[in-house]
This record gives C-alpha cells, sequence and structure tokens, in this order.
C-alpha cells in the first residue's frame, strides 16, 4: 500500500507495525477539513496494507490531537462549509474504520487527546498514554453535541455515571485517573512512552494474526451494534447544535478570549 497521497498523516513502518502520525504539531494536530476527509480514508487503507498487522495511531509534537481546529469552526460559524451530510458521513466513516479494520489499533497518547482526539483515542483498541496527557470531550463548551463518538464510547468504558459528567460538564481527565477509571489501557511516564508502545506492539506481531483479528472482531460486535443507533443519533443531533446560537458564541468567545454567554438558543 502507498500511502504517499497523504498530506497531513504520515505513515511509518518498523517491522509489521505501521504508525500512523496526525502531522499538524503546529496546531497541536487539531482536525480541520483536511485531516477529518484523511481519517476518513486511513483505516481502510491501514486494514488493506499488505505489509503490515498491528498499527499504532499517534500525534506529532506534544499533544495527540487538540480537537477541531477553530479556523475550521469559525468558517462553519460564518456559514462557509460543507452540507453536514457530507461531514456526517465523514464521521461515520472514521469510527467505521476504527471498529471494523480487523488489525488492533493502538492509541499512543504522547499529549492531550481532546474533544475528536478524544474519541479517535478511545475508540482504539489499546490506549497507552503518556502520564501528562490529558483527555476530555468538551463538545457541550461549544454548544455541540458530543456526536463524534464520544457519547458511544465513554459509557462503554467508564459506566454511564461517570461518563454524563464527562460529557455534559466537558471536565478533563488526567491519564493517571483515566487507567484508574479504566478509560485507557495503560499510562507510562514520558519517556517510556516510545519503548513501552513499540514493546506492546511488537508483542502483538508476534502473535496468531487470524486469532488476534477475529478476537477484536468479535469484541467490536458490540460496539458496532451501537454504532448503528447511538452512532447515528449523536450525529444527526450534533448537526442540529450547529445552527443554534449557543454554537456562535462559544467559538466567537474563544476567538475573542471572553467566557462565552450561553442562552440556550
Amino acid at each position: 500500500m502507498n500511502f504517499d497521497h497523504y498530506k497531513l498523516l504520515d505513515f511509518t513502518r518498523d517491522g509489521r507495525v505501521l504508525t500512523i502520525t496526525m502531522n499538524r504539531p503546529e496546531l497541536l494536530n487539531a482536525v480541520n477539513h483536511e485531516l477529518h476527509q484523511e481519517m476518513a480514508k486511513a483505516f481502510f487503507d491501514a486494514a488493506d496494507d499488505m505489509d503490515s498487522d498491528i498499527i499504532v495511531l499517534t500525534g506529532a509534537g506534544r499533544a495527540f490531537s487538540a480537537g477541531g481546529d477553530f479556523e475550521w469552526l469559525g468558517k462553519q460559524v460564518r456559514g462557509d462549509r460543507t452540507p453536514f451530510v457530507h461531514e456526517a458521513k465523514t464521521m461515520r466513516r472514521i469510527v467505521m474504520g476504527l471498529l471494523d479494520c480487523p488489525k488492533p489499533i493502538i492509541a499512543k497518547v504522547n499529549g492531550d487527546a481532546m474533544g475528536f482526539g478524544a474519541s479517535v483515542a478511545l475508540l482504539c483498541d489499546i490506549v497507552i498514554a503518556a502520564d501528562h496527557a490529558n483527555f476530555a470531550d468538551p463538545h457541550v463548551r461549544l454548544g455541540l453535541v458530543a456526536g463524534d463518538g464520544g457519547a458511544l464510547i465513554w459509557p462503554q468504558l467508564i459506566g454511564f455515571a461517570k461518563a454524563k459528567h464527562y460529557l455534559l460538564t466537558g471536565d478533563a481527565i488526567n491519564a493517571v485517573d483515566a487507567e484508574r477509571m479504566n478509560l485507557i489501557s495503560f499510562v507510562v511516564p514520558a519517556g517510556e512512552l516510545d519503548a513501552f508502545v513499540e514493546k506492546y506492539a511488537q508483542k502483538l506481531a508476534r502473535g496468531a494474526q487470524s486469532a488476534i483479528r477475529y478476537t477484536k472482531s468479535v469484541t467490536n460486535i458490540a460496539l458496532r451494534q451501537l454504532f448503528s443507533s447511538v452512532f447515528e443519533a449523536g450525529v444527526a443531533y450534533e448537526g442540529l447544535t450547529l445552527a443554534t446560537s449557543d454554537f456562535n458564541e462559544a467559538v466567537n468567545a474563544v476567538m475573542e478570549k471572553r467566557r462565552p454567554q450561553f442562552t440556550g438558543e
């Protein structure tokens, strides 16, 4: 598989391990339209790649992904947006790509994973984070529904009581506490992250690949069933909140470096 056509994702190999790196470090790997589109194809292409068995997903620089790019969000506020039906299709393909990819996907969370970044990380099969990383889904702080996967995956990992707290407030959780609550698989000192992930990925690569892939597929049956109901509703509701005054106010408040004044409209 040739990945040269990707612009914002880098692909590197170490034996049978394929690493996908979100590469917008100057913007903390915030997701714009172009990266959104590339993410929607990447996991399908990685699944078809004959030269790899294990996938590692990470971010360049000091963050995994800071979530949505505010320049992109600002354009949406000004009405400069593609029809939401197209963005909804992209969102579906990203989550489907993660859940349906037969190969194990390891999220190497090298820094903060926020919003979309948190959803993508938590939908991976194994989540290994540096101890300074934070996870949050602050969609509500932008007047948006957590429709890109947060409402799907957080309750499955930590239960509804805790998940509702983090989804309804947008509060962040440190990686150490995230591991304790079973939100993520492992937390390690930042200086040990690369070595830990490499060792873990190679351990999986030495395993019986057919058995590993079928086991992932079976384990994800429940998530795929939820995907067809919870995720579809989440995408639809997020589309509705894009048209609210609160969304406009939240984005403008961030741009103007002030606290938003929500009206519920």
